[in-house]
């Protein structure tokens, strides 16, 4: 029976674990880095051979990103544990992303202002996901939890669980937002209906509904400023 190859197998100087401590991760290809997150091969295949394999799959590491999880757990030598520690780890990157690295809370006032908050962490998402920015009375982020995933309807976002975020938050303003993943940011008519109805919720509960964002691929939609609620 043959063995499986862990990076050990590899030359000390070959090995990415020893090459990151010596030079920094910035200094591994994509090829190193997704060996690092495998750890071992497959029996008679390098641990190495199989991160290239991966790569060539799926053309590039925005590929891989992209993919789902059973995508990822065909490719021979990725079961559905290694799948999901990939999707983990860009997931984590994503929302490291999606940060300004500044410690302050930042301010919301513009589309502009949320798309720069959120983008990164919806890039790539193939369902679509709304999230809540909970503002203070100074438009200040007090913080953006998700809400839903799935189709935008009242079934999936009730006003109930978006309110008791911002209640419990003791929010000023809320300004929704939720990615269109086909890239296309038209405002569809159950994003207006619901839009209109999480509004008037919002004037009964003391909340303002600033604005409703869509992003798309590289646009985003501010339904306040195109008039449609």
């Amino acid at each position: 029976m043959k063995k499986s190859f862990t990076i050990h197998d590899l030359p000390i100087a070959e090995r990415p674990r020893e090459r990151l401590q010596k030079h920094g991760a910035e200094s591994l290809s994509a090829q190193e880095l997704l060996a690092l997150i495998l750890g071992r091969g497959i029996a008679g295949e390098s641990v190495m051979v199989t991160a290239q394999r991966l790569l060539s799959r799926f053309d590039n590491l925005k590929g891989i990103a992209d993919a789902s999880l059973e995508e990822l757990s065909q490719i021979r030598g990725i079961g559905l544990a290694k799948a999901s520690q990939f999707k983990a780890a860009f997931e984590l990157a994503g929302r490291v992303n999606s940060y300004s690295g500044n410690t302050a809370r930042p301010f919301v006032k513009t589309p502009k202002d949320v798309a720069n908050l959120v983008q990164g962490r919806l890039k790539g998402k193939k369902e679509e996901h709304f999230l809540a920015i909970l503002l203070d009375s100074r438009s200040r982020l007090i913080k953006a939890p998700e809400i839903s995933i799935g189709s935008l309807d009242a079934s999936i976002v009730h006003p109930r669980e978006v309110f008791r975020e911002a209640l419990s938050a003791s929010a000023a303003s809320v300004i929704f937002v939720h990615n269109h993943p086909s890239g296309d940011t038209t405002a569809s008519e159950d994003d207006i209906m619901l839009t209109k109805r999480l509004v008037q919720a919002g004037e009964i509960m003391g909340i303002d509904v600033l604005d409703h964002i869509i992003i798309g691929d590289r646009s985003y939609l501010s339904l306040k400023r195109q008039g449609l609620f």
